[in-house]
């Protein structure tokens, strides 16, 4: 990312300097002017090329890079079609850009009426396509430019696979978070409500209602956020699972600010923490165990705990809890999970905080912005 910012900022110096160049003899009061046109142009082309290459973005993208070169026509190409053109005389760029393909670097093209100058577009070291610019004649400066501009829209199609890799990645843990939903709270729900099968019907009805409604949640084909009341209702059918599972050993309760209801989070961000509550706070316990969940009303945000009463454990224990790979956890979802899809979307800043110590239970702090331009 870095590097690519690096060229990114090179060829728009470049491009400074080339536009300050071809107004040198414009007064100096209009240096001002011409370095903010072509920044503004930069600007402009950036968006449609960053959601990455194809007939709508170039079309978009060619009209200002049209702007930004000066010359009679810009291109468009793929590695196999022509996506946008802006201008005439661009009849023959797919041929021109083929050659170029083929050759694997800048080719110009003395075609009448127009000139052209053809570069390869790369992203990651593969060639995705061309830019093309026509003219009355080249000049080795307009070589070059179109080189370095060239240089630029391969930095913005690059940042627009970084974006798109990143989604990927993103969308391959939440599939694989689904998959971690522990299958032992699976087992002892089922176990649980079939015992209650002979002895109370009616109540092994009600919990099988609500492990349909936990599983239907949790498997769903979802975004990547919902709302922070449909999170809790998860959390509620999840408890009442864990209830009815220990009875009278297990007590809960929830404590929620209505304001905060509408709040988006990420997909199953609470549940976690609650299971590993619920885990740990009833590990070895020969009398009851208690787990809060408190959601307060923060102004730009809304602020979770989770807490139990259980034994605890050691800081560091769960220092590197959080610091573990979460792949490999493989009891549930678990908080590293969780600490690291919040670092991810929100920053370093938004990670889980948490507080314990051997005989004091556990309590985990949790911060979700009621908007992403809060932490933008």
């Amino acid at each position: 990312m870095l590097t690519t910012g690096c060229v990114a900022l090179a060829c728009l110096s470049f491009l400074l300097g080339h536009a300050l160049a071809r107004r040198r003899q414009a007064p100096p009061r209009r240096t001002d002017a011409a370095t903010f046109a072509t920044l503004h142009v930069a600007a402009m082309a950036a968006p449609a090329l960053r959601a990455g290459l194809d007939r709508d973005s170039a079309r978009k993208a060619v009209r200002h890079l049209h702007t930004l070169l000066g010359t009679r026509a810009v291109a468009l190409t793929s590695a196999d079609a022509v996506l946008a053109v802006e201008g005439p005389g661009a009849d023959r760029v797919l041929g021109h850009a083929t050659a170029a393909l083929a050759a694997g670097r800048a080719e110009v093209f003395p075609d009448e009426p127009y000139a052209a100058v053809v570069v390869p577009l790369t992203v990651d070291g593969t060639v995705v396509g061309t830019l093309a610019a026509f003219d009355d004649e080249v000049s080795a400066a307009l070589v070059r430019t179109v080189t370095e501009v060239a240089g630029w829209v391969s930095g913005q199609l690059e940042l627009a696979e970084l974006a798109a890799s990143r989604q990927r990645a993103m969308e391959a843990e939440m599939r694989a978070l689904r998959a971690q939903i522990s299958p032992h709270f699976v087992y002892n729900a089922l176990t649980t409500i079939a015992s209650f099968v002979r002895t109370n019907p009616r109540r092994a009805r009600e919990l099988l209602l609500d492990f349909a409604d936990f599983s239907r949640y949790a498997l769903r084909r979802a975004h990547d956020f919902t709302t922070l009341a449909d999170e809790l209702t998860c959390v509620d059918r999840y408890l009442l699972l864990e209830r009815a599972r220990f009875g009278d050993k297990l007590r809960f309760s929830m404590q929620v600010a209505p304001e905060v209801l509408p709040v988006p989070v990420p997909f199953l961000c609470l549940q976690p923490l609650v299971e590993n509550a619920i885990k740990h706070g009833m590990r070895g316990r020969g009398g009851p165990g208690e787990v809060r969940v408190v959601v307060r009303d923060a102004g730009p945000e809304a602020h979770i705990t989770v807490e139990d009463d259980g034994a605890g454990m050691d800081p560091e224990c769960a220092r590197r809890m959080l610091d573990e790979d979460p792949a490999r956890e493989g009891h549930g979802i678990g908080l590293a999970n969780v600490d690291l899809r919040m670092r991810q979307i929100y920053g370093d800043g938004y990670g889980l905080v948490v507080e314990t110590a051997l005989g004091a239970g556990t309590k985990v702090r949790l911060r979700v912005p009621k908007s992403l331009s809060v932490v933008e």
